[in-house]
């Protein structure tokens, strides 16, 4: 059954940014042994994305003119205006997740729809009971303060772990499944 997953890099103390969504700490490992092979698997599984605005302005300000994520439909949540990138196929929406979701679904077929980036909206999709799995890539650096994975208001029920490796310069990839409550 498809999945609404959160894919995602953190530091060790649990962090996804800087305060000022800088990004330079995680750049540093970008060819990491088993990295490329990772994201190619997963990718391979998307149907369609879902993103908040701050993270779609941080991919028009850091790749200009590229859109990542060609041939697979992306929703946008913002409150802002922006112009969708030229040919990508981008939804821009307002409001709650819930009442997108069967959107989500749809647009992604039978394939995943991955919740990208940005803890903000991941912790929309949890508290909402619709994010199924979070697989997480620990990266060997403590920023000590910045952009929580997750900013919830109160506990997950237990994770499940389903799997762990550790790839190239000490990354940690993990996936867990969330349990509803009960």
């Amino acid at each position: 059954m498809p999945r609404f997953q959160y894919f995602v890099a953190a530091s060790i103390d649990g962090f996804i940014a800087t305060s000022a969504d800088n990004l330079d700490w995680l750049l540093q490992f970008d060819g990491f042994d088993g990295g490329t092979e990772s994201y190619e698997a997963f990718m391979a599984e998307v149907g369609c994305l879902v993103m908040g605005g701050d993270t779609y302005s941080w991919l028009l300000e850091n790749a200009p003119g590229e859109w990542p994520y060609a041939g697979k439909p992306c929703f946008v949540f913002t409150h802002h205006e922006f112009t969708a990138v030229a040919g990508a196929d981008i939804t821009f929406v307002r409001g709650d997740v819930t009442e997108f979701a069967a959107d989500f679904r749809q647009a992604a077929g039978d394939a995943n729809t991955w919740v990208v980036g940005g803890g903000n909206m991941a912790a929309q999709f949890a508290a909402a009971g619709l994010l199924d799995e979070i697989i997480l890539s620990t990266i060997p650096v403590v920023l000590g303060d910045g952009k929580r994975l997750l900013p919830l208001a109160g506990p997950t029920s237990a994770l499940e772990l389903t799997s762990a490796r550790t790839l190239g310069r000490g990354i940690v990839e993990s996936r867990y499944l969330l349990t509803p409550a009960g």
